[in-house]
Order: C-alpha cells, then sequence, then structure tokens
C-alpha cells in the first residue's frame, strides 16, 4: 500500500459519511432531450506531492472541444461507471487498467450539455508511460491535487448563458485553463476529501 492511496482512502471513506448541501451542479441547465451517462477517471499518481493527470480535448471534438478534462467518457451498453473510466483512461492515456488503484466513485455531476458524470477516483503510479491517443487528446499534463483541493485558489466567475445567470469556477495551471465541468467536479471533490484538515 501507499500512503497516498491509504491517505486518499481515509478521507474519501470520511467524507462519504456526511451531507452536503452545497455540491456544484448544471443540472437546471441540462437538456432533458439529449441525456447520456458518462464517467471519469480522476488519476492521482502516487507520489510525495500527488498530481492529478488531466488533458485537453481536441478543438474539434463536439462536446466541450479543447476544453480540460479527465480522461472518460460514454458508458456503453451496460458498462458500469468504474468500468467506463478505466476504458477510456486506457483509450486515451494507455493506461492499463491494471496500474488503477481503485478508492471509489463520487458525486455526480450533470452537466447543461446532457452529461450525468460520475467520476471515479483511484491512484496510479508517478512514473506511468503515457501515450495519448491525437484523436481524443490534444495534449496532457498534471496539476498538483493540493492545488486543485484548495478552495482559495479557484477564481469564481459568472456568465448569462441559456437565459440564466451561470457562476462557474476556474483556475489556470502553466498555460491551462482549468474550468466548467472538470473545475466542478474538483470542487465537489474537495468538499468530500478535506486534503488541508
Amino acid at each position: 500500500m501507499s500512503a497516498i492511496f491509504d491517505r486518499l482512502t481515509r478521507l474519501f471513506e470520511y467524507g462519504h459519511t456526511r451531507d452536503l448541501d452545497d455540491l456544484l451542479t448544471d443540472s437546471r441547465f441540462a437538456d432533458a432531450d439529449r441525456t447520456a451517462d458518462a464517467a471519469v477517471l480522476i488519476a492521482v499518481t502516487e507520489q510525495p506531492r500527488p498530481t492529478v493527470l488531466l488533458t485537453q480535448r481536441p478543438r474539434t471534438m463536439r462536446d466541450h472541444p479543447g476544453q480540460v478534462a479527465f480522461p472518460g467518457g460514454k458508458l456503453d451498453h451496460g458498462e458500469t461507471a468504474v468500468e467506463a473510466a478505466l476504458r477510456e483512461a486506457w483509450e486515451e492515456l494507455a493506461i492499463a487498467p491494471e496500474q488503477v488503484r481503485l478508492i471509489g466513485t463520487t458525486d455526480r455531476y450533470q452537466t447543461g450539455t446532457g452529461f450525468d458524470i460520475t467520476p471515479v477516483l483511484a491512484t496510479v503510479p508517478h512514473d506511468l508511460p503515457i501515450r495519448p491517443d491525437p484523436r481524443e487528446v490534444e495534449s496532457w499534463f498534471e496539476c498538483p491535487l493540493d492545488k486543485l483541493m484548495d478552495a482559495q485558489l479557484w477564481q469564481r466567475n459568472s456568465v448569462f448563458w441559456q437565459g440564466a445567470q451561470r457562476d462557474y469556477l476556474e483556475m489556470d495551471h502553466d498555460g491551462y485553463r482549468i474550468w466548467g465541468v472538470t473545475a466542478a467536479i474538483c470542487w465537489n471533490l474537495s468538499r468530500r476529501v478535506a486534503w488541508f484538515d
């Protein structure tokens, strides 16, 4: 067992014993005619200062083009969220399922574009040989977990979208803009995993 895996597991399990009423969601913007179940892998590297693996989606993609994202996508017929997250991580970054140490699924996030996303938290070795698929990944990078879990580092912004004012979070990391769905999933996870306590 690694210290990071043990600590995250302990915090994750404790964090999910509490009821939280301030988790972020875009459910009020969701298109009921276009919904799909999806899953993402929050892959935390096992090292003294753990990082999270993130991708930038190609600008040619139909949904969320050019945005920073976790490896993930729609569930195939009969798949669980965990199975889909592992499959997508393999397809996008060549992360072999046997290299992934699962911790658990956390709060689902409903997007305004109609996806009902289940985030899957796990750890991976810090020296994985990442091989991005250029059809699904424009680039990939690592962001320190403690940065993503720090509420003080997120900027709060607002935009008028689909007839209503929408608040969102964003953060810059080495020239990458982390915002929207990915930022909201990070924020919700930070409410469950009290990294700084």
